[in-house]
């Protein structure tokens, strides 16, 4: 019998709705990964809250709230918290897939907390598209 409370990387990426790949290839790479507790067939076992308590505290995004009026640099915005790091903001913003800067006095680029917000409302998630 299958013990509910212990998950395989097919059932957790189907829990969580993501690929088998982003669980084997990307989660159970990450060094905060749980340890397996058993083995069922080929596949490594791991307990249901560990994974729950991984994919919480590093696979969601947690709400953020920013100070709408206040400017932020990349690497602050990074820093609050917003699950997008300084580097994708650069990137995303070259690939038009971030708003130009509010300001960019002494060639520093900021962004409202209002402008940071409204453009992390519009990202895409990257979970896996459901076919049902």
């Amino acid at each position: 019998m299958v013990d509910p409370q212990r998950l395989i990387a097919p059932e957790i990426a189907a829990a969580y709705d993501v690929s088998p790949h982003t669980v084997r290839a990307s989660w159970s790479q990450h060094p905060d990964w749980p340890a397996p507790v058993g083995k069922r067939g080929r596949y490594k076992e791991y307990a249901a809250e560990d994974v729950a308590a991984f994919v919480r505290d590093h696979i969601e995004r947690q709400a953020v709230t920013l100070e709408p009026r206040r400017l932020y640099t990349a690497q602050q915005l990074e820093a609050a918290g917003i699950g997008v790091t300084a580097g994708t903001i650069r990137a995303d913003r070259t690939r038009g897939r971030w708003p130009e800067p509010d300001d960019t006095e002494n060639g520093v680029n900021r962004w409202l907390g209002a402008t940071a917000t409204k453009a992390l409302q519009g990202r895409r998630g990257y979970r896996r598209g459901r076919t049902d």
